[in-house]
């Protein structure tokens, strides 16, 4: 093997990839070797993200060639089992045992993060890229102090394996519609995302973070969580949990007994915060789209404060729910919609009388439930202005006092 072919750096990836660029200029290169005195200064120029991301490219390389010497070599010398299996280890998942709390207090001053990782799709077991994972959102909790800080980036995803570009993008449309390429907001590669993961999660006294997401999502978090960390070279260990073992252990200490699986699965699953303002990232709000990662995490703490706050005697929050939503939302966000016209042009009417009721915060706290309580969502219906984005039936009935004073003119 030659010399340029035993290590390859950023740079040497950087000048593979503009050598068309410069054979435009009209350079006679025809090589990397020939274009690398031509690009120094581009080079230079460059952000330390920009930067990092042939370094990731450098960095596959060198696995690549590794793992190739490794399998040549393997008669001679053999690699032990538990080297392969444990050395790129960032997640270990953990059942419901590892969750207990000595008091109520500590129940309350606990800090939980909550995490969800989006991904183009799911490849099948063959491939090597289960998945390519291009948005991640996590959020700081508390019940004593609600969401304390969140975490929030793009990803720049994998290339899809070759014939499974269409099957990604499709499962992208169908989800939180972000694009492989041509995409309008800048992406974060691997090791910049998961080193700022690390250091948004540093729980007190050096432990390890502990991270919840849900069920469903464990398989697809924790193998991006993996990759993420190997291509960055970190070794650091990270706790997995579900969030469906913390949402059973807290009633278990509230009621001393253990929930049933529809009532875990009805909380943490309402859609009444869909369209919430400051619940999505920005990109997905501006486009209108419900998936996205930092509000999947977002609404596990609503859910959370919804349900557990009053047991606590937490007193409720901007940081635990979107208050200036809840008064509006409880009529917005339920799976059915009832239409009556006579009823809504009746309640509009009244509500446009000077005996308008406005609530308080205050207020709005009192008449959050503990538990979800279908009935008295339902007597909280309103027909009221709301601030907020919607879509389809609900933003047409908001707008309907707008196109009624247009048609009189």
């Amino acid at each position: 093997m030659s010399r340029s072919q035993r290590s390859r750096s950023p740079y040497y990836f950087f000048v593979r990839e503009h050598l068309p660029l410069l054979r435009q200029r009209g350079l006679p290169v025809s090589r990397v070797s020939d274009g690398i005195p031509h690009l120094s200064q581009e080079w230079a120029l460059l952000t330390k993200e920009e930067k990092m991301v042939y370094a990731e490219k450098a960095l596959k390389w060198k696995e690549k060639k590794s793992l190739q010497a490794a399998a040549k070599e393997g008669p001679k010398n053999p690699v032990p089992a538990h080297v392969t299996t444990e050395t790129y280890r960032v997640t270990s998942l953990l059942d419901a045992s590892a969750i207990s709390w000595m008091s109520d207090q500590a129940v309350v001053a606990d800090i939980f993060y909550f995490l969800d990782i989006y991904s183009h799709g799911k490849l099948p077991s063959h491939c090597d890229q289960r998945f390519l994972p291009c948005e991640i959102g996590c959020v700081k909790y508390s019940l004593k102090e609600g969401i304390m800080a969140d975490f929030h980036h793009f990803i720049d995803a994998e290339v899809p394996p070759l014939g499974f570009r269409y099957h990604c993008q499709a499962a992208s449309d169908a989800t939180h519609k972000i694009p492989l390429s041509g995409f309008c907001l800048s992406r974060t590669c691997y090791p910049v995302v998961i080193r700022e993961l690390l250091k948004f999660a540093q729980p007190a006294g050096g432990a390890c973070p502990r991270f919840y997401c849900k069920s469903d999502g464990r398989f697809r978090i924790s193998w991006c969580l993996e990759r993420m960390a190997r291509v960055a070279g970190v070794w650091r260990s990270l706790e997995l949990l579900t969030v469906e073992d913390l949402v059973i252990k807290l009633h278990q200490k509230e009621c001393q007994k253990e929930p049933s699986n529809a009532w875990v699965f009805r909380e943490l699953n309402v859609v009444l915060w869909d369209f919430s303002s400051n619940t999505r990232c920005k990109w997905h709000e501006e486009n209108d789209i419900l998936y996205c990662a930092l509000a999947s995490c977002k609404k596990m703490a609503y859910c959370i404060s919804r349900s557990f706050a009053g047991s606590y005697g937490v007193s409720l929050t901007a940081a635990h729910l979107p208050l200036e939503d809840l008064y509006f939302r409880f009529s917005h966000n339920l799976r059915q919609l009832i239409l009556d016209a006579a009823r809504f042009q009746e309640m509009k009417a009244r509500g446009s009388g000077r005996g308008k009721c406005i609530l308080s915060p205050s207020r709005v706290q009192d008449l959050v439930p503990s538990r979800c309580d279908s009935s008295l969502l339902l007597k909280m219906s309103s027909y009221g202005t709301s601030i907020t984005r919607g879509r389809g039936v609900t933003r047409w009935l908001e707008n309907t006092r707008d196109l009624s004073s247009s048609f009189s003119h």
